[in-house]
């Protein structure tokens, strides 16, 4: 493919418009292995492997001016560079170097003949504002490792929400929008060639949803839209059979999530493991707890193991200063080893390869379900199954239908009434003036709309509380809201 797009198109970033040419060339490869016909990994001879993920994000946010109604809606990066002497923004500049570094460490370590790997997820709030900084540096870094023959076979990029909207909360339909616009804006940066090898997702804060229709939702959008994969929270889900979590968390499992009215949805979901995140990864945990590990009975085959880690990319003092010397001590030591790095989607091709399928993982659900369809048939529909939620809420207050995410104790809900109340109204009124209208996804007034949407709905502004975050929010919801009542 290609065919290529615009970074920008009227100082908005270009992530709708060209839906069909997106879709055409995600479809154009469904199935057809990328990484395991360009590397060269014994898989046979394996006892076992690690990955691993590297999420970086950053909101965009209205600080560019003083006045909160009228400032531009920048990048949270460029406010840290603007203003070093708050707070930690004096790390502005090392972020930025972690934005980039990969895109030199990969090459590094394989012109030394080594056989590095790294997954990545850039959020769509993060990559607009990188290149709305003016940041290439960050954008030639990336655009090697992720183009070049020679270094893309080592860089596995995982698809995610482009606002950074956590999917239990998160309206279904505006939900899809998010991954629709990650791929297409994506796309636009490094091309539909690139897009093409993009078959994991991996949901922001970790969030799965557990609200059997929403869940429904939220594996349908993924498999509609192209993914094979997608990352789960161990504590987030659980299996079919007793509710318990899952006994061998270092296999491939299958999501599957049914709906109230009786409809099944699966995908492959990749257990990533509890733990300290950013200490895990920094420290190249997984690779150590895979050395210890043998190969596995898989639907009749012996299969190595993978323990599989996702940690934020630039936060925190051991990712930006103890994570680089130890990424290269591990990569050089595991290349040709029996425990090597491994990405996901190459690990999945060999698996198919050896004849072992996803009809063969072992099945998982969002965690409470099974006391859901205890006591509820699918099929039953919505209000049955509303009833039933709320018997079960009044009979143990740890039952809730939130979902899961990285944390047990945040909710994405509770507290934030004052946010998601004008959120659900803002979304409500988009999907009317804009959808149901048929406004062309290639206008201006689309695009300026979505974009306000899709700021809205990131996760920091409930992650911090209250304060100026909601406040950001707060603003964003209104200028959304002064734009369908006065631009349609």
């Amino acid at each position: 493919m290609s065919l290529e797009f615009s970074e920008f198109v009227d100082g908005l970033p270009n992530f709708c418009g060209s839906e069909a040419d997106v879709e055409a060339a995600v479809g154009a490869t469904k199935a057809k292995p990328v990484f395991r016909p360009e590397n060269w990994i014994e898989f046979e001879r394996l006892r076992s492997g690690f990955a691993f993920a590297l999420h970086m994000h950053q909101p965009l946010i209205p600080a560019g001016g003083e006045d909160l109604r009228t400032a531009a809606i920048i990048s949270n990066l460029k406010y840290m560079m603007d203003h070093p002497r708050e707070g930690d923004n004096h790390n502005a500049r090392v972020f930025h170097q972690c934005y980039k570094r990969m895109g030199e460490f990969i090459p590094q370590l394989i012109d030394e003949g080594k056989e590095p790997r790294v997954m990545l997820e850039y959020s769509g709030t993060l990559i607009h504002g990188l290149a709305h900084i003016g940041l290439k540096d960050v954008f030639d870094n990336l655009k090697r490792v992720t183009r070049d023959a020679r270094y893309r076979r080592a860089v596995e990029w995982l698809g995610c929400p482009w606002g950074h909207a956590v999917a239990p909360s998160t309206p279904a339909q505006d939900f899809r929008l998010h991954v629709k616009a990650w791929q297409h804006h994506f796309a636009a940066i490094f091309g539909l060639e690139a897009l093409q090898r993009v078959r994991g997702f991996s949901p922001s804060e970790m969030a799965l949803p557990n609200h059997p229709d929403t869940a429904y939702e939220f594996v349908k959008t993924l498999k509609d839209c192209g993914f094979d994969w997608v990352l789960v929270q161990e504590h987030s889900v659980e299996r079919p059979d007793n509710g318990h979590g899952p006994e061998r968390k270092h296999l491939p499992h299958r999501l599957v999530c049914r709906n109230s009215q009786g409809e099944a949805a699966s995908i492959v979901a990749v257990i990533k493991t509890q733990g300290s995140d950013t200490k895990l990864v920094g420290q190249m945990q997984p690779y150590y707890e895979a050395k210890g590990l043998s190969r596995w009975d898989l639907a009749g085959k012996q299969v190595p193991p993978l323990v599989t880690q996702i940690a934020d990319g630039e936060n925190g003092g051991v990712m930006m200063n103890e994570f680089p010397p130890k990424f290269f001590d591990v990569m050089r030591q595991c290349s040709g080893s029996e425990t090597p790095v491994l990405n996901v989607s190459e690990y999945l091709e060999h698996l198919a390869a050896n004849g072992v399928s996803e009809g063969d993982f072992p099945p998982l659900q969002p965690l409470f379900q099974k006391r859901i369809w205890d006591r509820f048939q699918p099929g039953g529909g919505p209000e049955r199954l509303a009833e039933v939620i709320e018997q079960l809420k009044k009979e143990d207050n740890r039952f809730h239908m939130e979902g899961g995410s990285w944390t047990n104790n945040i909710s994405w809900v509770r507290g934030y009434e004052k946010l998601l109340d004008p959120m659900e109204k803002a979304s409500s009124h988009f999907h009317e003036k804009v959808l149901k209208a048929g406004i062309p996804t290639h206008e201006y007034r689309y695009r300026n709309a979505l974009f306000h949407l899709l700021c809205l709905q990131t996760s920091c502004y409930r992650y911090w509380g209250t304060g100026k975050w909601t406040d950001y929010g707060r603003e964003i919801c209104r200028r959304l809201e002064a734009i369908l009542t006065h631009d349609f």
